[in-house]
C-alpha cells in the first residue's frame, strides 16, 4: 500500500526552489533568477514630512585637532565700556520694536520706570550702576458737586431776613481740583524682586471753591460772606525705604519705611486710612502667604478745608502704634485672615486748636467743653476671600481703654467699645450682586462710667457704596446739641460726633451706628459700569443725643440711603476715569426729629461729578 502512496503524494505536493546548495555558484552570489529585489527605501523629505519608520544613518563623529590652544578668557577679563551688547530693557529699541517717547504712558518709558537710569546722562545724582530706576506720576482730580443738607440758619445774621426757622436752606455746592505729582527713585531689579532702596516724594496742591446759602457756615465771623475760596499744598508722601534682606528665592523679605507714608490698617480701612508720619517695619514669609506689619505713627495737623497734610504745622500731641499680620488660606483656603492689634496715645487735653475758618476743633463744644486725654487699644480679625462662590469681606473690632475725662461727668471713664460689618458679593458673568451689613456700638448712659460708642482712629472705608453713598459722603451738622459739632464725618460711616474727622479728636460717647445694604455693579463694557447701591441706617442708641439735645426720645431710625453712579474708562484703563453718581436720604424719623427744615421734612441729594486723569 505504501508503494502505491508514495508516488501520488509526491504528485501532490508543490515543487519548491532550489536551495543554495542545489544552485550553481554563479547564480548564489547574483539574485535569484526566480525574484526581483524591491525598490530601495526614498528618505528624502515628501510634502514636507519624513517617511516614518526610516533612521538614517548617524554622522560620524567630529574630531578636532587644534595642539597648543588655550581655555577662552572669563567675561570679566574683557572691558564693558567696549562691548554693544544693550541691557534687557534697551533691547527693544536696539531692535528697532519701540521708540520712547516721555508723555506716553502706555509703552516703554525711562519715566515710568520701565527701564533704568543712564547714570552718564545724569552725573549730578548720587547713584552708581545701571539699576536705578526713576518713576514720576501725576494726578488730575476734579470734582463737581451740588448738594443739600441741613444747614442751621446763623445766629447773629443770615442772608435772608425772612428766615426765622433753625434750618434754612439745604443747597450747598463745592467745586475743588487738586493736583498731585509725585517722583521715585528705586535701586534693583523692580521686575523680578523687591526694590533694595527707595525714596519717593508725593505733593499735593487742592483749590476749592464752596457756596452755602446760610453765613457762620464756612466761617465764625457773621460778617464773612457764604462762600469761600481756598488752597493749601500738602506733602502727602515723602519716605526713605530700606530692604533689609530676601529670606527665600521667592524674594520674601524684611524691609523698613521712615518718613510721611500711606497706611491702611485693614483691607476697608475701617479703622486708620491716612498718609502719616511714622516708621514702619513690614515684610513676607512663606511665598508671602505670610505678611506683618509693625508700624508707629505721629499724626500731622491737616489743613482745615482741603484735608492735606500740614507739615509746616506742629504735629499733634497724638500716637499710633499697630501691629498686624496677615496669613492667606487661613481657617478655610481661598480666604486671608488678618489679626490687628492697634494702640491709640492721645494727650490733647490741654492742646486748644482753632481750625482755618475759626471754629474751635480741640476741645469739642460738647458737654462741659473741657479737653480730654485717653488711652485706647483696639484688637481686631479682618478677613477677605471668597467660600465658594461668594465674596467675603468681615472686620471686627473692640475698643478698650480710658478716656481722662468724660464731657458728660468730667470724670475719668473706661471705654468699652465694638463695631462689626461685612460684605458679602456674588459674581454673575459680567454682574456683582452685594450684601452689606455693619454695627457700631453706641453709649446707652452718658452718666455712667463706661463709654461704649465705637469711633476709629480715622477711618476711610471702602464699603456700602463709598464715597457715592450720601450719608458717607456728606457731612451733617449736629445743630442745637453742640457747636461746631457734626453728626457723621466725611467719607465715614460712624456717627462719632466729632468736631472735625481730621482735627477733632475720637469720641466714645456717641450714638453709634447700624446699617444694612444691598447693591450691585454691571460692567455693561469694559469700558463702563453701573453700580447702584441702597442702605438702611439707625441710630444704635440715641441717649447721648436725647442728653445733648435735652430731648426726652428720639427715635433710631436715620433713613434711607439711595445712590447709582456711572463710571467710564475711555482706555479701559486707570489712566482716565469718569464718574457720574447721584444719592438721596430719605430721611426716617430720627432724622426728621433732630433736623426739621424750613417747609418741612424733605428728601436731601447728591450729585458728584468727577474725572480723574492719571500719568
Amino acid at each position: 500500500m505504501s508503494a502505491i502512496l508514495l508516488p501520488l503524494l509526491a504528485l501532490a505536493q508543490p515543487e519548491l526552489p532550489p536551495t543554495d546548495a542545489e544552485l550553481p555558484a554563479e547564480e548564489v552570489k547574483g539574485e535569484p533568477a526566480w525574484e526581483e529585489e524591491p525598490p530601495p527605501v526614498d528618505p528624502e523629505i515628501i510634502d514636507g514630512r519624513r517617511r516614518p519608520d526610516y533612521t538614517g544613518p548617524l554622522p560620524g563623529p567630529v574630531t578636532q585637532d587644534n595642539e597648543g590652544a588655550v581655555r577662552a578668557p572669563p567675561p570679566e577679563a574683557f572691558p564693558t565700556d567696549q562691548i554693544p551688547i544693550p541691557d534687557r530693557w534697551r533691547l527693544i529699541e536696539s531692535l528697532g520694536l519701540a521708540k520712547e517717547k516721555w508723555w506716553d504712558p502706555y509703552n516703554q518709558n525711562t519715566y515710568k520706570g520701565d527701564r533704568p537710569i543712564n547714570p552718564d546722562k545724569v552725573p549730578w545724582l548720587p547713584i552708581e550702576g545701571h539699576d536705578w530706576f526713576f518713576v514720576v506720576n501725576a494726578v488730575s482730580d476734579t470734582v463737581i458737586e451740588p448738594r443739600t443738607f441741613p444747614i442751621p440758619v446763623g445766629v447773629q445774621t443770615t442772608e435772608d431776613p425772612d428766615r426765622v426757622d433753625v434750618f434754612g436752606d439745604k443747597l450747598s455746592t463745592v467745586f475743588a481740583q487738586t493736583f498731585i505729582v509725585g517722583a521715585a527713585l528705586l535701586k534693583g531689579s523692580t521686575n523680578f524682586k523687591p526694590p533694595d532702596v527707595e525714596y519717593r516724594v508725593t505733593l499735593a496742591f487742592n483749590m476749592n471753591y464752596v457756596d452755602v446759602p446760610e453765613r457762620r457756615v464756612l466761617f465764625v465771623e457773621p460778617s464773612k460772606p457764604s462762600h469761600r475760596f481756598d488752597h493749601f499744598v500738602g506733602v502727602q508722601e515723602l519716605f526713605f525705604d530700606y530692604h533689609f534682606r530676601n529670606v527665600s528665592t521667592r524674594y520674601d523679605f524684611d524691609s523698613v519705611r521712615i518718613g510721611i507714608q500711606p497706611f491702611q490698617s485693614d483691607f476697608r480701612g475701617f479703622l486708620f486710612n491716612d498718609q502719616q508720619l511714622g516708621v514702619r517695619f513690614f515684610g513676607t514669609r512663606d511665598n508671602n502667604r505670610f505678611q506683618y506689619n509693625l508700624a508707629a505713627f505721629w499724626r500731622l495737623e491737616k489743613d482745615t478745608n482741603s484735608g492735606l497734610n500740614a507739615v509746616l504745622q506742629t504735629p499733634r500731641d497724638d500716637f499710633l502704634f499697630v501691629a498686624n499680620v496677615y496669613r492667606q488660606d487661613f481657617l478655610i483656603p481661598a480666604l486671608t485672615s488678618q489679626i490687628t492689634v492697634a494702640y491709640n496715645r492721645n494727650r490733647e487735653g490741654d492742646d486748644i486748636q482753632i481750625d482755618d475758618n475759626g471754629f474751635p476743633v480741640r476741645p469739642a463744644l460738647l458737654g462741659d467743653l473741657r479737653g480730654r486725654d485717653y488711652d485706647v487699644v483696639y484688637l481686631g480679625y479682618n478677613a477677605d476671600g471668597r467660600i465658594g462662590r461668594i465674596n467675603v469681606t468681615a472686620s471686627a473690632y473692640a475698643a478698650l481703654g480710658e478716656d481722662r475725662n468724660s464731657f458728660f461727668t468730667s470724670e475719668p471713664t473706661d471705654i468699652r467699645a465694638f463695631f462689626g460689618a461685612a460684605e458679602l458679593s456674588y459674581d454673575k458673568d459680567w454682574m456683582r450682586f452685594r450684601l452689606s451689613g455693619a454695627y457700631a456700638s453706641g453709649d446707652s448712659d452718658p452718666y455712667d462710667n463706661v463709654d461704649t460708642g465705637f469711633d476709629a482712629v480715622f477711618e476711610n472705608p471702602v464699603f456700602a457704596g463709598a464715597d457715592t453713598s450720601y450719608w458717607i459722603r456728606q457731612t451733617i451738622p449736629f445743630a442745637g446739641g453742640g457747636r461746631a459739632v457734626s453728626v457723621n464725618g466725611r467719607n465715614g460711616i460712624l456717627n462719632s460726633l466729632r468736631s472735625s474727622k481730621e482735627q477733632g479728636q475720637s469720641n466714645f460717647n456717641n450714638p453709634g451706628l447700624m446699617l444694612v445694604g444691598a447693591g450691585a455693579d454691571f460692567d455693561l463694557t469694559p469700558e463702563f459700569r453701573l453700580s447702584a447701591n441702597a442702605n438702611h441706617l439707625w441710630f444704635e442708641n440715641t441717649a447721648t443725643l436725647e442728653t445733648l439735645r435735652n430731648e426726652g426720645s428720639i427715635p433710631k431710625d436715620i433713613g434711607w440711603d439711595l445712590s447709582a453712579a456711572a463710571i467710564w474708562r475711555p482706555k479701559a484703563t486707570q489712566n482716565i476715569v469718569a464718574r457720574l453718581s447721584a444719592a438721596a436720604l430719605v430721611p426716617g424719623a430720627g432724622f426728621k426729629d433732630l433736623f426739621t427744615s424750613l417747609g418741612g421734612p424733605s428728601h436731601y441729594y447728591s450729585i458728584l461729578a468727577n474725572v480723574i486723569l492719571t500719568y
